[in-house]
């Protein structure tokens, strides 16, 4: 997977270089974080299954909850956000957080904020077998 900035879009602007939210040169404000409870979630799933990614839509079935895959086993594309890269203690590689364009158009404005409660999620989610699933809490960004 390739890297990008955070706020990168997986499609091109017309100088080639990757397509980004927000004013030209402006800092992209932090947008994701991650709560202890889920970081270490993230440190077994990790052990279990290799470099991990987290992919949030605007889905029917699962509401919008993020989804957690095999680093690689979702294919984002030009209609997807990178939002930022999780840096976990005890995790060698950053897990990516992407998001469907259309959901991030509606999230703009927002800090978002991985975190897990009791029960079961997504089959498709890494995390479902476990008794728990992520979630997504959020505040407005700060000025």
């Amino acid at each position: 997977m390739e890297a990008r900035p955070p706020g990168a879009r997986a499609g091109r602007g017309a100088d080639g270089a990757p397509a980004r939210p927000g004013a030209e040169g402006a800092a992209e404000p932090e947008r994701v974080a991650v709560t202890p409870a889920a970081a270490e979630l993230l440190r077994m799933l990790t052990g279990k299954h290799g470099p991990l990614m987290f992919h949030q839509s605007g889905g029917c079935c699962d509401g919008s909850s993020p989804m957690c895959y095999e680093r690689g086993e979702f294919r984002t594309g030009d209609s997807d956000v990178l939002l930022g890269e999780l840096r976990i203690d005890g995790v060698p590689d950053p897990v990516p957080f992407w998001m469907s364009a259309a959901q991030f158009a509606y999230w703009s404005h927002t800090h978002l904020t991985v975190d897990t409660v009791q029960g079961r999620g997504s089959g498709f989610s890494l995390e479902a077998p476990e008794g728990v699933r992520f979630l997504i809490r959020s505040r407005l960004l700060a000025d």
